[in-house]
Order: structure tokens, then sequence, then C-alpha cells
């Protein structure tokens, strides 16, 4: 473990300075495929628009558009995928760029900040892309899942096995990973109609479940595994509840022991400049300063996988309550467009402005065609 973590100690360029440049990158750190064509940018065979997956007037982009699902689902998602999943976090373990620079002694907070600033972003174009660029997306991100597999999730049970980011049960998982905490941290932190924030109704909940269906098929899950309703997927959780147990092992790395996420840490330290505040400052509110509050919205037993204590269970669950004053003030303009920006990026922020553009219109739309509706109910009545 010293071996590893020594080898970038001293090193110049590991230590290099980090400009407002570097941090904030150009279009290149999330584009794959040039830039991407938003929701209605295109059309189909039949001339009518390609919103792609969604679209607008879905509970999908209701959810997703609101400014809290943007400044907090990096910290839900990350929460779920990285303590209560099992196989992405053995995935990030042993196939992640970030462990095999630890391991060789060069990460940096510039790369640490560097990855996590992908995560939104480079799925955005699945969400508010037309259906050639999420698909493009969709296919690059499986390409390069295919090197995520291994023969170990956790070393004290090996009964589990192993795992393969690019096969349909982890694809489902990590989708359904996004999913469900983007409709969490909504519900927890989303003050919308006048009101505190509140919970979307049962109809409501399971039209979004069903809508996200979509975004699973896309990324290549098993369609008889597929959830239509939050009773369907509350059962697809317990199937796979082995899955989801805590466990304090599931971090070490299976060649050395070594717990990938000490290491990296410890790396980082050592690789420190002063100028990786830039990187620091936004992943900590990113991540570690908000992930109480965070994990406190979650369901209960996602939080029990994540193997928390009955005393900091309660806490977190306390903490979502007391932090809506702040996470008011984190989902306004300014605040919202820092994140946008640095965890984001300019294509998503562009995808983002159309899809509630789009997304507006059809919320009038139906309104009035409610309206005109009412109108017609109550003249055949009189």
């Amino acid at each position: 473990m010293m071996g590893a973590v020594a080898a970038g100690h001293g090193n110049k360029q590991t230590k290099k300075k980090i400009t407002r440049e570097d941090l904030l990158g150009t279009e290149k750190r999330w584009r794959r495929f040039g830039e991407p064509t938003p929701a209605g940018g295109s059309q189909h065979e039949d001339g009518t628009p390609d919103y792609g997956i969604f679209g607008p007037g879905s509970v999908v982009w209701e959810v997703l558009l609101h400014p809290a699902t943007v400044v907090f689902l990096n910290a839900a998602q990350g929460a779920v995928q990285t303590k209560a999943y099992k196989p992405i976090a053995a995935g990030l373990r042993d196939r992640d760029p970030v462990t095999r620079k630890a391991r060789e002694g060069t990460l940096t907070m510039m790369d640490v900040f560097d990855r996590l600033s992908r995560n939104s972003g480079m799925h955005a174009p699945m969400w508010l892309g037309d259906s050639k660029t999420a698909k493009l997306m969709a296919k690059h991100l499986h390409n390069i899942h295919k090197k995520v597999s291994g023969d170990v999730i956790d070393t004290s049970r090996p009964e589990l096995g192993g795992y393969a980011a690019s096969e349909p049960r982890d694809a489902m998982w990590a989708a359904l990973t996004e999913m469900h905490p983007m409709l969490r941290v909504y519900e927890a932190f989303a003050f919308r109609d006048g009101k505190l924030p509140h919970r979307l109704s049962p109809e409501q909940r399971d039209q979004f479940i069903a809508e996200a269906g979509a975004y699973l098929r896309l990324v290549g899950a098993s369609e008889e595994e597929i959830p239509t309703t939050m009773a369907e997927l509350g059962a697809l959780y317990e199937t796979y509840a082995g899955l989801f147990e805590p466990s304090k092992t599931f971090n070490n790395m299976p060649d050395t022991g070594q717990d990938w996420v000490k290491l990296s840490g410890q790396v980082v330290l050592k690789n420190f400049h002063i100028s990786h505040l830039r990187a620091l400052i936004p992943y900590l509110l990113q991540t570690a300063l908000i992930d109480l509050p965070v994990t406190g919205t979650l369901p209960a037993k996602t939080r029990r996988s994540m193997g928390l204590s009955p005393r900091k269970d309660k806490a977190a669950v306390v903490a979502a309550k007391l932090f809506l004053p702040l996470a008011w003030l984190m989902q306004q303009g300014p605040y919202e467009r820092y994140v946008l920006r640095r965890m984001w990026g300019p294509d998503s922020i562009a995808l983002l402005e159309s899809a509630r553009r789009l997304h507006e219109q059809a919320l009038a739309q139906r309104a009035v065609s409610q309206l005109i509706g009412q109108s017609m109910d109550t003249a055949a009545h009189a």
C-alpha cells in the first residue's frame, strides 16, 4: 500500500497547477459524437418531431428538468452506486481510471473532479437528446462498459459471484440507480407549485417508473425485468436484495486487500497542490458536504444497504429535513448555473434549456386542452 502511495510523491507532473480553464474544460470533456441534437431537433420518417426516449410532458422530464434535480442528482446517484449496489462499486474498484491512477500513485484532485463531472453530462444526451443522439451515447457507454467486468463483487462474500457492467442485470441497475434517486431528491428537495417539497401522487410515481422503462431498454435491460410501477420496482429490489446487503469489505481490491477509496484519498493528498482547491471545492459541494441530507432522502432499505448505523440513519433523515432552507438556496439560478457549467457541461446546458422550453409548452397546451374539455362537459350538462 505504501509503495503505491509513494509512487506519486514528489512527482511534478502530478502536482501541476490547475487553472480555471482546466476546471471548466470544454465540450470535449462530455462530447463524443459531435454536438448532440436536442429532443425535437429532428424528425421521424413520418415527419413528426423526434423527442427521444422521454419527451415534453413526461413525468421524467418534469422531475429531471427541475433545478433541484440538476443540483442534487450527482450526490444521490453517487451515494447509491458507490455504497448500495455492490456490483457497480466493484466495477469502480477494479476497472475505473481513478482506481488505476491511485494504484500508480498519479491520481490528482483534477482526475477525481473530472470523473465526477462526466456523470450527468454524459447521460444528458440520452435523457434530453433525439433518438439518434440517445442511441449513439448509449452505444458508446455500452462499449466502454464491456471492459468493466470481474469475477469478484465482494471478497468476503464469494457467493455473490462477479459483475459485468454491459450485461442486462448490471446495465439495468445502473439505470435504475440513476432514475430512482433522481425521483427521491426531487420529491425531497424540489420547491414547486408554491409548496414545500412533496411526493408525487401514486399515479405520477408509477408513470415515472413506466416512462423510465424506455431508458432501461436503451441500455440493454431484459424486457421481462423492466418494472412499470413502484410496486414492481420494490419487488425487483427484493429479488436482488443480496446485491444490496451492507458490507465492510466491498471496497477492498481482490488482489491486494487495499480499500481503493482510502488509497485514492491518500494519493490525492500526496499529489495535492494549492491550486487543486479549484477542483476540491465543487467536488465537495457535490459529495461530502451534502452526503448526509441526500442520503436521508433515499428509501430506508437503501440506507440500510449502505451500512448506516441506526443512529446515523436517523441523523440522515433528520438532516434531510433541516437541510431544506439550504436546499432552496442551492436550487436558485446562480448556484444551479455554477453546478451546470462544472458538472453537466455546455452541451447539457443547451439540451436542458431546449427541453425546458418544450416541456413548458407541452404543459401549457395540456392545460388549455383540459380547460376546453371541462368547458365542453359543462356545456353538455347545462
